[in-house]
């Protein structure tokens, strides 16, 4: 039988245990930010029908859905966000969940969209959500989250991009685009990608628009300045509409509680151009920016999305929320050179001398456990060149050394191989010099993060 070529598919990925390790640190510190402003976890299903999922985002992601027919002869689609599927979600189980409900979920999602840096087929998202309130401090909130997120995953360089889905939609009806709303939006939504001159010309070319109400709409969300003066331009040009000037007061409130919250006004950008390619938003829209690597796109978008559970209950559900990108934010970390080498999540090696005292190997190991750390014990037999190279390879920090002799004289040796340092401890049954000393040099030096790529 010929032998497979082991590949594959084109837009999908494998993750050596580097990646892993990095990509779930990220995972673990978005759990435990999101927990801390009371968010919880949900899961839902890969697969959803397909009337769940089409239509509900943009054109795009409906040529982009992954469908299919299933041995059931029912038409089944990959959900290519986790926001559609939470819709559903609250629309069936809200009578258990009550409201408002703040939910958090981190999965993979599919899109088959042109892979290119940064962008996948298959990618994670890391979704918080607020369902069942209309109150601007939930849009507000939805900043605080994303800012204590990169600020917790050690990134200082970053901005927080503004805008509101009302204000857009108020100078569009100003100029009698309604009708051209979706479409519009769209392509304003490429104006950083394909700059002016292509986005004018597809809103006359493919839209219908004229060119005069094109650039009116560019000339606005090209306004430049401090946030006050934006919103005072955005003001005059939306006139009376009722809605354009909510969008402009809601703006006004984020901007005030962000500052009064202790965000630093460099990390708040009000940016008018902004629109959020997906259809089902209706308010406030964020994207994040990397300050040092613009180009690599968003890293954590959202926005409010009024209307979107109204698709599948009659129940009124407002929602709110964000994702983090977490593979765009991961190519992000290796282009900045921010992600570790690290092979192995051992804090400690415990290095095989003799085989007579595998029975000493395998207590010390689950005394160490026991004390939280985590102790791998090398598997054989080997000269002490041989285990170190492998702690060396996997990054390991600690190796213990404890051969016939060290258990003869009550010593153990630690070979610290960051700093190539060696300390000598008192070899006790119950290892407490052996522990306080590991205890205080792995969290103090941040050796242990280093293991798991957080540093």
């Amino acid at each position: 039988m010929s032998i497979i070529e082991p590949r594959t598919l084109k837009g999908f990925r494998d993750f050596l245990p580097r990646e892993m390790l990095q990509r779930q640190a990220l995972m673990d510190t978005a759990r435990t930010v999101y927990q801390s402003f009371g968010f919880s976890p949900i899961d839902t299903p890969a697969l959803e029908l397909q009337e769940i999922l089409s239509g509900k985002g943009s054109e795009e992601t409906d040529r982009q859905m992954y469908r299919f027919e299933d041995n059931g002869g029912r038409s089944v689609g990959m959900r290519f966000d986790l926001t559609v599927p939470l819709a559903r979600f609250v629309a069936q189980h809200i009578g258990q969940l009550g409201t408002p409900f703040k939910r958090y979920h981190i999965a993979p999602v599919w899109r088959g969209e042109n892979a290119q840096r940064g962008r996948y087929r298959e990618f994670i998202q890391c979704d918080f959500d607020t369902i069942g309130t209309r109150s601007i401090m939930a849009d507000i909130e939805m900043i605080l989250v994303i800012d204590r997120l990169l600020t917790k995953l050690d990134f200082e360089r970053f901005q927080i991009r503004i805008n509101n889905r009302k204000l857009l939609n108020g100078l569009l009806a100003n100029l009698d685009l309604q009708a051209h709303s979706v479409a519009v939006l769209r392509a304003l939504d490429k104006l950083s990608k394909v700059g002016p001159e292509a986005v004018v010309k597809e809103m006359v070319d493919l839209v219908g628009v004229s060119s005069q109400a094109a650039q009116q709409v560019l000339n606005l969300c090209q306004s430049s300045g401090e946030s006050d003066g934006v919103l005072s331009v955005a003001e005059s040009v939306v006139g009376g509409n009722e809605l354009g000037r909510e969008g402009v007061s809601e703006l006004r409130q984020v901007l005030e509680a962000t500052s009064a919250a202790g965000i630093p006004s460099a990390r708040i950008h009000l940016d008018i151009s902004i629109a959020r390619g997906l259809d089902y938003y209706t308010g406030t829209i964020v994207e994040t920016m990397l300050s040092d690597l613009p180009e690599i796109g968003s890293i954590c978008s959202g926005g409010r999305y009024d209307n979107l559970a109204s698709l599948y209950t009659k129940q009124d559900l407002p929602g709110v929320g964000a994702s983090l990108g977490l593979d765009r934010l991961l190519a992000a970390m290796e282009e900045l050179n921010l992600v570790q080498q690290a092979q192995s999540p051992t804090q400690v090696l415990i290095a095989y001398f003799d085989p007579l005292l595998q029975a000493n190997y395998l207590k010390f190991g689950a005394i160490l456990r026991d004390a939280g750390l985590n102790v791998e014990l090398y598997p054989e037999p080997a000269k002490l060149k041989k285990q170190l190279k492998y702690a060396d390879q996997k990054r390991i920090p600690a190796v213990l050394l404890i051969g016939s002799q060290e258990i003869e004289n009550r010593q153990a040796q630690v070979k610290w191989m960051l700093d190539n340092q060696q300390d000598n401890l008192p070899l006790t049954e119950d290892l407490a010099a052996i522990i306080q000393c590991f205890t205080q040099k792995l969290s103090g030096s941040g050796a242990d993060r280093q293991a798991v790529g957080l540093q």
